[in-house]
Formats: structure tokens, sequence, C-alpha cells
């Protein structure tokens, strides 16, 4: 992740361009991993920053920090926010808490948690909001995704007959559960992609933006509901969604940031952050689109219950021509994000 200059440049900006709102203030690093985020909060002016991290990374933090002379105003901490205990409350809290499709890896809980019990009235976040979006793309990702089926089908016959033969062992009766697990995998697991611009067939919509400094803990564990539009100003066959998120640092509304800074995972032709972006792809595409034609989107996401980090999305969707008139009947593609 410190490869990836788009998110480590941005963190950067967002702290030495507003040394303004960082200089003598109290800092809380949730999830400081090597560090990297409370040092730059240090280089910005703040006098106290508090890096709080959960792992061993902890003692790698703490010889970075002191291998920049920063070990009087970073004070590194290991244990889980949940757990921790401050001196004082703080003005600003610092996190790079983002999962894949923003909300994959359930962080942000951890983020509110230390907002509600360490943050000053009037402090800010870095970063202050979020964005989610969604957009049809072009993509022969899908078709390959259909033949990996096939082939890992066509393996499983394969496999089957070699037991009967040599060993006298009938696996067929497995032979459902195999291809249900290969599917799910397969045509209703989403993935990360490095898209370009090019492959979009309509604007990215934004079905939902999130107030850090408002949004509560319950709201985060909610399913997240939208229903929006997607416009096509291309031709063709959509053959998948692309999603990804924005975030951007503003500060709070007493404390502005003089120079407000986004980060953004969208496609870019210069190549993709570290999140990339979740390709949801469609089996069968979406044929025969038409420019102004207009996908009716009904989104539900819902963390995983077998493990609350991941997620499970349900799109409903109908196409309809730009005049009104519907172009197809409504379906629904349902997803896991790992």
């Amino acid at each position: 992740m410190l490869e990836d200059h788009k998110r480590t440049g941005a963190y950067y900006n967002a702290c030495v361009q507003n040394r303004a709102q960082f200089a003598g203030k109290v800092v809380l690093d949730v999830g400081t991993g090597s560090g990297i985020l409370a040092i730059f909060a240090a280089k910005a002016g703040a006098k106290k920053v508090y890096a709080v991290e959960a792992t061993s990374m902890a003692q790698q933090a703490k010889a970075l920090i002191q291998a920049q002379g920063l070990q009087d105003t970073i004070e590194v901490i290991q244990g889980v926010i949940e757990s921790v205990e401050l001196p004082q409350k703080v003005d600003i809290i610092i996190s790079e808490w983002m999962g894949y499709f923003l909300l994959r890896e359930s962080m942000l809980d951890s983020v509110l948690l230390a907002r509600d019990k360490f943050l000053r009235p009037g402090g800010a976040l870095y970063p202050s909001h979020a964005k989610m979006y969604m957009a049809p793309i072009r993509t022969n990702a899908s078709y390959h995704r259909s033949s990996e089926l096939d082939n890992a089908m066509e393996g499983w016959k394969e496999f089957t007959g070699d037991m009967k033969e040599y060993y006298d062992v009938d696996l067929t009766v497995l032979t459902d559960t195999y291809k249900k697990e290969q599917a799910d995998y397969y045509l209703q697991t989403s993935a990360w992609c490095d898209v370009n611009p090019g492959q979009l067939m309509g604007p990215p919509v934004c079905f939902k933006e999130y107030d850090l400094l408002t949004v509560t803990v319950d709201e985060i564990k909610a399913p997240l509901k939208a229903c929006f539009n997607m416009k096509f100003n291309a031709e063709g066959d959509a053959e998948a969604f692309v999603g990804f998120f924005d975030v951007t640092f503003a500060g709070s509304t007493e404390n502005p940031a003089d120079c407000p800074v986004v980060l953004t995972t969208a496609p870019d032709a210069t190549g993709a952050t570290h999140w990339g972006q979740q390709c949801f792809f469609l089996c069968p595409p979406v044929t025969g689109v038409s420019q102004s034609d207009v996908l009716e989107c009904d989104f539900e996401m819902v963390r995983r219950t077998d493990n609350h980090r991941l997620m499970a999305v349900q799109l409903k969707h109908t196409l309809v021509s730009g005049g009104g008139g519907v172009r197809g009947q409504q379906r629904v593609d349902k997803f896991n994000i790992e």
C-alpha cells in the first residue's frame, strides 16, 4: 500500500497542504500500520499523535517513527481501539480504513467508535466524506468466467470418470454440490479489476454518500439499500457493472480544510490504486443496449452472515428505453465480495 502513490500521496497532501488545521492539534491515527499517516500528521505540525495498532506491526511503526526523530511527538499504542484509553480527547482522527468497494473489511466500525469515544466537539475526520459509484462496462471477462465454469465442470466429469474406472468409487453424488460451488465462484463472486475508462458504457452513478462525522455505526451495519438509474451513452452488450469509491479530506465545519483533497478509485487510464475496482460480472450480459437506454436498479448490500468483513450484493435491474418503454424483464443478480 505504501507503493500506491495515489493513496499515499492523497494522505500526504491532505496533511501537509492543511498545516493550519494540524498545527498544534492532537491527532489519533486508527490502525496506524507502518505509522506513515501518524508521521504525516506530525510533519504537518501536530503537537501530539496517538498511533493505535492492534497487531505486532506496532513495533515496526515504533522503529520507523524513531528513525524519523518523531518519537517525542508520536506515541504508538498496541491494542484494539475498542479497549484503548487515551489521556485526552483529540482534534483530528486520521485513518485509512477503506476496503474493496469501500465497506469490505468493516474497519469503519472502529473509526466511528473512536470518533464517538475520543473526538472533541468540532473535531474533524480525515477523510471526512465518502461516496460509492457504479457504472455499466464492456469486458470480455464475463465470457471468460463462463468458459472457466464450463472447463471446471469438464474437468470434474473426467475426474469422476477416472475415480470410477480406477478405484470403483462413484463421486457423481457430489456433482450438484461441486457445480454450485464453482458457479458461485465464477458467476457470483465479484473480482478486483483495473478498468480502463474506455470500457465505460455510461457515466458512473453516485448511489451512496457518507458524512463520516455524523453517520452512525448502526447505519453502517444496516443493509445498504439504494434505487438509481444507470444511463447508457454507448451501444452493445453490458457485460458487467463496475463499482468504486472516493473519499474526500475536507475537515469539519469548525475546522475546514484549506485545501480539500479527493482520493478516487475510479477507472483511470494511468492505472488503478491498490483497491482497483470491483467488477460484478453479468452472465448472461445485458444485450442489445442502445444509447440513451436506462437500467433501473434496486441495489442492496449486506454483511455476510458467515463473515461480517465480507459483503453480499443483490442488484435487481430492468432495461428501459430512452423513451420510457420497458425493453426487458426485471432480472436479479447476486454477488459475493470476497
